[in-house]
Parts: C-alpha cells; sequence; structure tokens
C-alpha cells in the first residue's frame, strides 16, 4: 500500500505555522463543561468560526483569510505493474478506514474489473463506521480507478 497523500490536518506543524502566521488559531471545540472536544480545527482568532478540520480546503473565503490553503501538494510517482488502482476519496472515508481496509475492500471488485462496484462498497463500508463511532456522517465521497500497468 502506497499512501498518494498526505491529511492536511491543522495540527501538522507546517500547516498550524501557517495558519498562525495569517492570523488564526488552531484547536478543537470547547465543549459546555470547558473541555476540548473532537480533532483539532482551524478558527478565526478571536471567533468560534469556521471551525475547519483540515488546513487545505477549496472555495472558502473565510478560512482561506485564516491560513487555510487551497494549494495542492504534488507529488509524482512512476506506476509500477504492481499497482493495480487508485482510491480518491474524502476525508468522510479516510476517516475510519485505513488503506489496508480499502485495499481489502476493492480487491474482489479489482478480480472482477468493478470499479463503480468497489467505489460503492468503499462508501457503504465508510458510512458503516460512521454510525458505529459517531452520530453525525461526513462527507463521504469516492472514486476508484483501475489501472493497467505494463
Amino acid at each position: 500500500m502506497t499512501p498518494l497523500s498526505e491529511d492536511h490536518k491543522p495540527d501538522l506543524p507546517k500547516e498550524q505555522d501557517r495558519v498562525e502566521k495569517c492570523g488564526g488559531r488552531v484547536e478543537p471545540i470547547l465543549g459546555p463543561a470547558g473541555q476540548y472536544l473532537g480533532p483539532q480545527r482551524v478558527w478565526l482568532l478571536n471567533e468560534d468560526t469556521p471551525g475547519l478540520a483540515m488546513s487545505r480546503s477549496l472555495g472558502d473565503g473565510l478560512a482561506h483569510s485564516v491560513g487555510v490553503s487551497w494549494e495542492p501538494e504534488v507529488k509524482q510517482l512512476n506506476l509500477e505493474p504492481a499497482d493495480k488502482f487508485i482510491v480518491i476519496a474524502s476525508d468522510g472515508v479516510w476517516e475510519f478506514l485505513s488503506n489496508e481496509a480499502i485495499a481489502r475492500i476493492v480487491w474482489p471488485y479489482y478480480v472482477k474489473n468493478s470499479p463503480e462496484q468497489a467505489g460503492n462498497a468503499i462508501v457503504r463500508a465508510a458510512a458503516q463506521k460512521w454510525k458505529e463511532n459517531d452520530t453525525v456522517i461526513d462527507d463521504i465521497t469516492c472514486i476508484t480507478i483501475f489501472l493497467e500497468v505494463e
């Protein structure tokens, strides 16, 4: 399994540094009893908004004003014959499913050459994990690409 990207979480040192230099702050939600809840989020310095749990985003002007970046990290990798598929998915998929779990889900569909069914199975598995672990379900989007590398 080769991860093709890194999650851009606000508490990664490089990401947090950029947010803070742009006048934002990084901390979890403050609960009713004064305790911190959930993941680190990006906030305006003196307001509890936008509360974004990632440090890269497209089209969020408010978050961009405090250092959330639209700029992607770009990697160039050479495909090898052992590379069989690529899964592009939103954070709602990766929250509870590891690369290894995704590979186990995709493989039977890869053998049958059914990328759409593989993507549907990933979405179902992610939704089930959210139901088991939380009271809400985050955005779950998935694209599955099967490769033929020679």
